[in-house]
């Protein structure tokens, strides 16, 4: 039973990302907006009083001020991506999609499933929500452990087409990825950002899961709807609202340290998670931390609902055995 529970996890979230990876390659794209962008540091320092000087010098400071970057939505993000790179570009990352869920998925949604069986009541069938909620940390955070390093090479090939031609690292796939991040920067390399990886994993794997579970039962208790596919799309989707919500913070600060460029004898971008998160909000705001918020519910609630759907219906294939 233990196998076969990361058997159907592993066929529904391989098809759920697939199926939702040009959401996901928009949701990167758009996290890492207004990244390189610094404050004009020498204008904020400007006392009040001499903002209303009218010298020749102080014109020409506020004239030549750079503007800061234009915010794109993730419609006209799509669109130019399209545009700029093709179609495929939609679709760059895909080989690190398979082995991330591979990985990940497989291991959490097969650990979730063992706890689950352990932890539910064998009189009344049921499982308390705090028991769901720990064994969603529990199986999320193993299991992005084991995922982190076709995360990175995800995000990272996800970003490429956003840099200039002479700066972008063109991994041919998800292996030539690994290696040469193995080779250049060393094995420490595919694990950057793995505490944020656990962090977020762990806080989408407790929302996403126990939120399917806890409100397919109140929907099914209450007779709001029969066990199907409507309350399997219902639940699935309430739970991706709430996996959003809780996750999107860590999730651009995730992508942005996976992003970075490291280069020998330089010191990095940032130093760590918080640093990350220190700098972005400064610079571009506290609301900087729920960029890419549109095309992330846009992705997980499809995400969220394919994976259950297709996990439902795989159950269903795989109860004799």
């Amino acid at each position: 039973m233990g196998v076969k529970g990361f058997v159907e996890g592993g066929i529904a979230s391989i098809v759920a990302g697939c199926s939702t990876h040009p959401l996901d390659l928009i949701k990167v794209r758009m996290q890492l907006q207004g990244e390189s962008h610094v404050p004009n540091t020498a204008v904020q320092t400007l006392r009040p009083a001499l903002a209303f000087q009218t010298t020749t010098t102080t014109t020409s400071s506020a004239i030549h001020m750079p503007p800061p970057p234009a915010r794109v939505g993730p419609v006209a993000t799509g669109i130019k991506i399209f545009r700029t790179e093709g179609v495929a570009a939609l679709f760059s990352g895909v080989s690190a999609t398979v082995l991330r869920q591979t990985l990940y998925s497989t291991t959490r949604m097969g650990l979730y499933d063992i706890l689950k069986q352990k932890w539910t009541d064998k009189e009344t069938k049921t499982m308390p929500l705090s028991r769901k909620i720990t064994a969603g940390l529990i199986a999320g955070g193993i299991g992005a452990a084991v995922g982190n390093p076709a995360d990175v090479a995800m995000v990272r090939m996800q970003a490429d087409g956003r840099l200039p031609v002479s700066q972008r690292r063109n991994y041919t796939s998800v292996v030539d990825a690994i290696t040469r991040m193995t080779k250049q920067e060393g094995v420490t390399s595919l694990w950057r950002g793995s505490s944020l990886t656990v962090n977020r994993a762990m806080l989408v794997t407790a929302s996403q899961l126990a939120s399917y579970d806890q409100i397919k039962e109140m929907i099914l208790e209450n007779g709001l709807m029969k066990d199907g596919l409507g309350t399997h799309v219902a639940a699935s989707f309430s739970a991706g609202f709430v996996a959003a919500v809780a996750s999107n913070p860590v999730d651009v600060i995730k992508t942005r340290v996976m992003n970075m460029k490291v280069e020998a004898g330089q010191k990095p971008p940032y130093a760590g998670a918080l640093d990350c998160a220190i700098k972005t909000v400064k610079s571009e705001g506290p609301m900087a931390l729920y960029k890419g918020f549109i095309p992330t519910i846009s992705r997980q609630g499809p995400f969220t609902v394919v994976l259950f759907v297709t996990l439902e219906q795989v159950r269903k294939l795989l109860k004799d055995f």
